[in-house]
């Protein structure tokens, strides 16, 4: 009888976090609960490499946004790795490291509007080795038909996941806080005193 622990699977969840909204969440946990999730470890990026490191929030606030966000969900974690590290922040070194801290089958959450760009990450096809690609999408989405653009021009296997639409983004909740208006509702109340507190995004 094989007496080995089962392989945990564990969903990777990155991003700017600037803030961390509920619809990042009510995505993390239909994807759980699709492809029966163990964890979904959330992972706030020091600096992405597409974003302008100086207008995003200090790292340690987005980080503490995220923990107060996902603190009561049993199945979701946080992980500074990528706030530890020089940036900018790539994937692959993230899921290198995680790989060499825990034996486990890594699943990486991505939204399918990222799919077409895939080809432009650092190492994409080491990405695809080293988890399994999930791609996110929402209704009149179709990542099967859009080329990722990789130079080896093969398509790497993904697992497609349609979520419920919902129509919130870290933009938006950002410019309802500079024009003054709530954003009740469309964060967790943690993550509003956050806001409030640190006086953000005024």
């Amino acid at each position: 009888m094989d007496t080995r622990p089962a392989t945990l699977k564990i969903g990777v969840f990155g991003g700017a976090f600037d803030p961390i909204h509920i619809g990042h969440l009510a995505a993390a946990q239909e994807v759980a609960e699709e492809l029966g999730l163990d964890r979904v470890l959330f992972v706030p990026a020091l600096q992405p490499p597409h974003k302008d490191a100086e207008g995003l929030t200090p790292a340690p606030i987005r980080v503490g946004m995220v923990r107060e966000a996902t603190r009561d969900h049993p199945l979701f974690g946080v992980s500074d790795i990528e706030c530890r590290r020089p940036p900018p922040s790539f994937t692959v070194d993230t899921l290198r490291q995680l790989a060499g801290l825990e034996l486990a089958r890594w699943h990486l959450i991505m939204g399918a509007d990222q799919w077409g760009r895939f080809g432009q990450w650092r190492e994409p096809d080491e990405v695809s080795a080293l988890a399994e690609l999930v791609l996110v999408t929402r209704e009149g989405e179709r990542p099967g038909d859009t080329d990722p653009g990789l130079a080896s021009g093969l398509r790497p296997p993904f697992y497609e996941v349609p979520i419920t639409r919902i129509d919130i983004s870290s933009t938006l909740v950002r410019r309802r806080v500079r024009e003054g208006r709530s954003i009740r509702y469309l964060v967790p109340d943690g993550v509003r005193r956050i806001i409030e507190a640190e006086k953000l995004y005024r």
